[in-house]
């Protein structure tokens, strides 16, 4: 139930930046409302393309090893 609570909560957070900083810009409570609504839409479609798309990037990285020592003074 916590978990519901906590997603809900962040999905209510996001609507409500997206709203507000489109309502900010445009002055428009219409476009501030399809903001709020495309944004998390984007969010969820996108996020796991993102955590997928990082996932491989730390596997591929675990298996060429540890870096050089002049890459670990950049990072």
């Amino acid at each position: 139930m916590r978990v519901l609570a906590q997603k809900t909560s962040q999905v209510m957070l996001h609507m409500s930046v997206a709203f507000t900083v489109t309502y900010v810009f445009t002055g428009s409570l219409a476009t501030g409302g399809v903001a709020a609504i495309v944004e998390p839409v984007c969010n969820v479609i996108l996020m796991p393309l993102h955590d997928r798309l990082w996932n491989k990037s730390e596997k591929k990285a675990k298996r060429s090893g540890p870096l050089p020592a002049a890459a670990h003074q950049l990072a």
